[in-house]
């Protein structure tokens, strides 16, 4: 018995194998650009099952769909087709334009996601650092993907991880502010002007903005690094503001890691974030 028991803790410690595919490069619009295209994910034989939709960081200005480390496993793992997407990035286009490539992907998953064997009417939208910002955004501000034909009722839920651009106004205050302070040049290419350089769009791009109760805003998991003051910040920000509108909302602080390790380790065994993720995930799996 000790033999079998030790056996299964040494399975249960084995670390999910980077899975494969089985669409790569698709196009979500037809004849764009290089970079208007995902990636599908689906376990052998999947039918009805929800999507997790996914958005890389990379500070809008580079990263790349194949950015996903363990996730696409440990969701298909759960009964998920899981859905990677890249998108034009700033400056060669202004962040309106970036917003909506990711809407159209979306749009394209609505339409297309059950010839893979997945639910268009059960997507988890969930993205980190700057991807965590344009999930937040297209599950708050309806006008994206409405533009697509898709409503909230088709989301199950979003989960942003370290996001620190929910309240973009509140970022370039601090860091500006933290800058003059400190006798810092400020950042060439930060926040205010990679947002537009214009307090109306500061505010139009914010997820807070956005929140209003009544507007069927799908139950949103706040992952973010406990001991960064800025991610925290925005983390519990939005979260209020969610609270604050009747939208089911947890905010969880991960500890002992970084921006990196919290996006790189979900999926992995014993990680408190992905057991956050799970609760999550078991809720969707419900409907």
């Amino acid at each position: 018995m000790k033999a079998v028991f030790f056996s299964l803790v040494l399975m249960s410690m084995i670390p999910l194998q980077a899975a494969e595919p089985v669409a790569r490069g698709v196009a979500y619009v037809e004849n764009g650009h290089e970079r208007q295209v995902l990636d599908v994910y689906a376990p052998a034989n999947a039918k009805g099952l929800p999507v997790v939709f996914w958005i890389h960081g990379g500070g809008w200005v580079t990263g790349d769909k194949g950015d996903v480390a363990l996730k696409p496993e440990w969701f298909m793992d759960k009964g998920f087709v899981f859905v990677s997407t890249n998108y034009r990035l700033l400056p060669d286009v202004e962040m309106d334009t970036l917003v909506r490539d990711v809407a159209k992907a979306l749009g394209w998953v609505n339409r297309h996601i059950a010839e893979y064997g997945g639910d268009p009417q059960r997507v988890l939208v969930g993205g980190h650092s700057a991807g965590a910002q344009l999930a937040a955004l297209l599950c708050t501000d309806e006008r994206y993907l409405k533009a697509e034909g898709v409503a909230f009722a088709a989301l199950a839920g979003c989960v942003p991880v370290d996001g620190d651009t929910y309240d973009i106004p509140a970022i370039i205050e601090v860091a500006e502010t933290r800058c003059r302070t400190h006798h810092l040049p400020l950042p060439k290419y930060g926040h205010r002007l990679k947002f537009g350089n214009d307090p109306a769009k500061h505010l139009d791009f914010s997820a807070v903005t956005h929140v209003a109760k009544g507007k069927g805003i799908p139950p949103f998991l706040i992952l973010h690094v406990a001991a960064h003051p800025d991610t925290s910040a925005q983390a519990k920000r939005l979260g209020n503001a969610l609270a604050a509108a009747d939208v089911p909302v947890t905010v969880f602080g991960a500890r002992d890691t970084d921006h990196s390790k919290l996006n790189n380790r979900l999926g992995e065994p014993n990680d408190p974030a992905t057991a956050q993720l799970e609760a999550l995930v078991k809720a969707v799996l419900k409907h």
